[in-house]
């Protein structure tokens, strides 16, 4: 696993290991994560977005967007593996001073204080309606017209408060492009 584009492109990332099977940690390919975010790319949002990273895992979608040009990131890990690979991968990156990794679960998160998000990278553990939970639990802290990148075993529908745009499949994978209304 590596940075694709960018500034880091080709820096080979913090490899999963043996992971953590308790956190399903799936690193999405590279693959994807290149057809993603030429996807991306084409919509034009993610020169300066501030980027929210929910079930972050190892943190490579936020990681790859701050590397084309986001000016901001925050992980949202649960895990202890995924948090140390998310900090360890910060680390490798010297990107301490345009991220912050908040330690808990995407679903029951505080009140948010920052600068809203532009952009919001959503892969939760596959099936068990983790991710509705989790976009309700910051639609607040969301810009009208905020993208949210959803990648689940099957194509999802929006809650509450976002509409559609996209939706591709990826092998296993479904990748279904939502905005904040």
């Amino acid at each position: 696993m590596r940075i694709i584009a960018g500034r880091w492109r080709g820096v080979p990332l913090t490899g999963v290991g043996k992971g953590d099977p308790g956190a399903h940690l799936r690193p999405t390919p590279d693959r994807v994560r290149e057809a993603l975010f030429s996807m991306l790319a084409s919509r034009g949002v993610i020169d300066g977005a501030h980027v929210l990273d929910l079930f972050a895992g190892t943190g490579a979608l936020g990681l790859e967007a701050l590397s084309r040009g986001a000016a901001a990131a925050v992980f949202v890990e649960n895990g202890r593996v995924g948090q140390r690979l998310i900090t360890d991968n910060i680390a490798k990156l010297k990107a301490q001073d345009e991220t912050q990794v908040m330690r808990g679960d995407a679903t029951r998160l505080a009140a948010w204080n920052g600068a809203p998000f532009d952009l919001v990278f959503l892969d939760p553990p596959y099936g068990k309606g983790l991710g509705e939970r989790a976009l309700i639990a910051v639609r607040d802290w969301l810009n009208p017209g905020a993208l949210v990148v959803w990648e689940e075993s099957a194509a999802m529908v929006p809650p509450e408060g976002f509409g559609p745009v996209d939706q591709r499949s990826f092998g296993t994978s479904q990748i279904t492009l939502i905005e904040r209304v």
